[in-house]
């Protein structure tokens, strides 16, 4: 089933254009996509966040449950005077490096990126074209709760890309450093939709 994801997150990213690495002479070439669900007035960590990598000849691929909306609290109080920040999806070259957030290891923003701006103050999240901004919003890649898997957004993402689970998360943070050690301090973050990959619910 995994290989069958792993192929189907290829053929989405693509079918856009975007790149997909795969140096398996290394290893740990890694693509971190974002799959956002269709349901966005969820306040849960109903998105997904796969780490896909080419190791001896197959695709490792783990989808670490996440959210790629920002909670429903700030949805309804947002930090922003032009409205609460949404990522907008696209594939962002090196857009990520290994770096502090709020005093633990994690992935920060270290180039612009785009995000739509909700200012209704409700919760349903409503991206529209109109409203996109660049810039550098610390629109970090980090995990929820430091001592369970979390259930709730809430307060844990204003528009950051957020891991439920801090295990998980570690997992993650171990890949990314073997990574470092073999090329460079510099992650591509692809974010897809539910549209791009629906085989992503039935896995």
């Amino acid at each position: 089933m995994l290989q069958s994801v792993a192929l189907a997150v290829k053929e989405a990213m693509r079918s856009k254009g975007y790149l997909v690495f795969g140096n398996e002479q290394k290893g740990y070439d890694l693509n971190l996509v974002g799959i956002r669900t269709n349901d966005l007035n969820a306040n849960t960590f109903n998105d997904h966040f796969v780490v896909m990598y080419l190791y001896e000849g197959r695709w490792c691929l783990f989808d670490l449950p996440c959210t790629t909306d920002p909670g429903l609290y700030w949805r309804e109080h947002p930090m922003n005077v032009n409205g609460t920040a949404i990522l907008k999806p696209g594939q962002y070259r090196s857009a990520y490096s290994i770096g502090e957030h709020k005093g633990y290891p994690a992935l920060v923003q270290r180039v612009e990126l785009p995000v739509y701006r909700d200012d209704n103050h409700n919760p349903l999240l409503e991206p529209d074209e109109s409203t996109v901004e660049r810039g550098y919003f610390g629109i970090n890649i980090h995990r929820a709760s430091s001592k369970h898997a979390s259930t709730q957004v809430d307060k844990w993402s204003a528009g950051c890309q957020v891991i439920a689970d801090p295990y998980h998360f570690e997992f993650l943070m171990m890949l990314c450093r073997k990574s470092v050690a073999l090329f460079s301090n510099a992650f591509t973050y692809t974010l897809l939709t539910e549209d791009d990959i629906p085989e992503i619910s039935a896995s």
